[in-house]
This record gives C-alpha cells, sequence and structure tokens, in this order.
C-alpha cells in the first residue's frame, strides 16, 4: 500500500501560476513524501465542518502541515503585531479542523514551520509575534548564519531530546535544520512537550507529552529544504510515513 497523505495548499493569486488565482503545495514537501514511499495530495484552502473534516481524511494515511503565512493572531487572543503578515482565516479554519479530525481518526500528523505554529495554536498555546520584537523570547542573535545555498534561510542546530519521537526519527543527538521564520512558539499548547530547541532558547520541535498517543511531530524548521541530500532531514518523513503505513 502507498500512504496517501493530504497536504493543504495555500492559494496563489493571479499572476503568480497562470493568468487564475492557483493552489498550490511546495514541491520538495512532495518530493520528501515520495523519497518516503508515500503519496501527497494537495488540497485547496476550504471551510470544513468538524464532520467534514472527518469525511476528508478517512481514506488518507496521513496529514502534513506545511510552511506559510503567519497564523491569524485571533485565534490565540491577540491583536497582529505590525511585523504579522497574509493572515488566511479560511486556511486556519481548514488545518485546525483536520489537524482535529486527525487526532480523532488517530492519523499520523507531521508540521513543518507554520505547521508547528498552527498545531500549538490549536491546543491553546500563543506565538511570539516576531523574534525581535522583544518579548519573553531570547532575540535572534545579530550574527545568525546566511541562507545556505539552495534554501531560503540558514542552517541552525537543533538539540534533541533523549527518548522523544524526534530522536527516534532523526537518528542522532541534534540536526541541522534549515530555517525561515520570524515567529515561534511562545506558551505551549495543552498535551505538548518541547522535544528540541536551538540555542537562542527557541522551541525548534514539539510532540506529545504522553508518549502512547498517536503519532505526531511538528518541527519549526524546514526539512524538505536539505532532505534530498541530509539523512537525518529525510528520516523525518521517513518516520512520518512508517507511521501511515
Amino acid at each position: 500500500m502507498i500512504p496517501r497523505i493530504l497536504v493543504p495548499g495555500r492559494v496563489l493569486p493571479a499572476g503568480r501560476a497562470g493568468r487564475h488565482a492557483a493552489v498550490a503545495a511546495g514541491v520538495r514537501y512532495l518530493e520528501a513524501i515520495d523519497r518516503a514511499g508515500g503519496l501527497g495530495l494537495v488540497l485547496a484552502p476550504t471551510e470544513l465542518s468538524a464532520d467534514a473534516a472527518v469525511a476528508v481524511l478517512a481514506g488518507m494515511s496521513g496529514l502534513l502541515l506545511t510552511g506559510g503565512a503567519d497564523v491569524d493572531p485571533a485565534r490565540y487572543g491577540e491583536d497582529p503585531s505590525p511585523h504579522t503578515y497574509g493572515v488566511d482565516p479560511v486556511r486556519d479554519a481548514c488545518e485546525v479542523a483536520l489537524a482535529d479530525a486527525a487526532t480523532r481518526l488517530g492519523l499520523p500528523v507531521l508540521g513543518i514551520c507554520r505547521g508547528l505554529q498552527l498545531l500549538n495554536v490549536a491546543r491553546g498555546g500563543t506565538l511570539c509575534q516576531h523574534l525581535d520584537d522583544g518579548t519573553t523570547l531570547p532575540r535572534r542573535p545579530p550574527a545568525f548564519p546566511a541562507p545556505a545555498p539552495g534554501t531560503n534561510g540558514p542552517l541552525v542546530e537543533v538539540g534533541v531530546a533523549a527518548g522523544s519521537r524526534l530522536a527516534a526519527a532523526v537518528g542522532q543527538p541534534s540536526v541541522l535544520g534549515a530555517h525561515s521564520h520570524h515567529q515561534a512558539i511562545d506558551r505551549l499548547g495543552d498535551g505538548l512537550v518541547v522535544t528540541g530547541t536551538a540555542a537562542d532558547g527557541v522551541v525548534e520541535a514539539i510532540e506529545p507529552a504522553d508518549p502512547t498517543a498517536s503519532w505526531l511531530l511538528a518541527v519549526q524548521w524546514h526539512p524538505e529544504d536539505t532532505a534530498e541530500h541530509d539523512p537525518a532531514n529525510q528520516r523525518l518523513f521517513d518516520a512520518f510515513i512508517e507511521a501511515a503505513r
């Protein structure tokens, strides 16, 4: 059986991918799923009731929540910062409904960048809307590395908690992740535990505190950017697809 992975996409305005608006998901996510033995299927953002979200996922083996623009701060009780951009309430609502449905169905979920942030908010957590705003989070150091070749951001070392689902996936005590984000977790959501952190204190990975819970793992970096050439990052997708299988 080839595990079928639902990948909610984002709307591209007319002119970005043709004369009309289009729905897209980054090809590197789909390639990483393919290398792991799965098949990614892209879904247009749409309003879904709880029952409709369950019906959509009923024929799927897992859910991948990708990167993108910021989660609506209204979802965690805040007004938008001047740095918050690209908010799409329909996409937020669609992905929250699908994440809740995946939990109800016991389907594996992998969250990446925005996906981590959305899963945290969906479980009652909050976000730092900009890492240079001087909030409770440490600021990114001025000497933050330059973007790595072939990625949208720098490679940053992430420490991995021993005995975690993340550790089982990557198979090593740290991993280099390609970063492209200006927001991060502030207050952790209910039932979650931090299993990856950067040297500056930013939360880089979360998973269920209950090790018997259905497979869920979310990372702040972009493993798809380097997975083709970095086995540790590809192993995140391998573990996800194995759980989906």
